[in-house]
């Protein structure tokens, strides 16, 4: 399956940055905290971008787990900013691995973690050609 586009549509809302967020069937809220401005009325960009490292991490374990049929039993991901500058940004992901899993099991997810999807993204060459329509 290939991925699918996203579509962020902002208007006159209840809430100035309150941004629809669309892929596919799937609709969610971004906006600004408060304290910027927004109506905190959903997480805002750059925390869906978090969000996004913590949920392919999650679920690329749980895949690679299945398939060597590994006794994991849940995965909690927290990412979060260490350092964020014009410069340089390091996004800090702590994973949590529940079950009954031996060292090489657990040494091996790590290793898996950082081949998710996102984390690829994340470290590889990135460009963003942008058009007007």
């Amino acid at each position: 399956m290939s991925a699918r586009s996203a579509t962020a549509r902002i208007g006159s809302t209840y809430a100035p940055y309150a941004t629809q967020l669309v892929v596919g069937t799937h609709h969610a809220v971004a906006d600004e905290p408060v304290d910027l401005g927004g109506g905190d009325t959903g997480p805002a960009p750059d925390e869906i971008l978090l969000s996004a490292l913590a949920a392919c991490t999650a679920i690329t374990l749980r895949m690679y787990a299945e398939r060597k049929q590994w006794p994991l039993e849940g995965v909690d991901v927290d990412v979060q900013y260490a350092e964020r500058s014009k410069e340089k940004n390091v996004l800090r992901r702590t994973v949590h691995l529940r079950g009954p899993l031996d060292e090489e099991q657990r040494a091996r997810l790590l290793q898996i973690a950082n081949a998710c999807p996102v984390h690829r993204i994340l470290t590889g060459t990135v460009e963003v050609p942008t058009a007007l329509a």
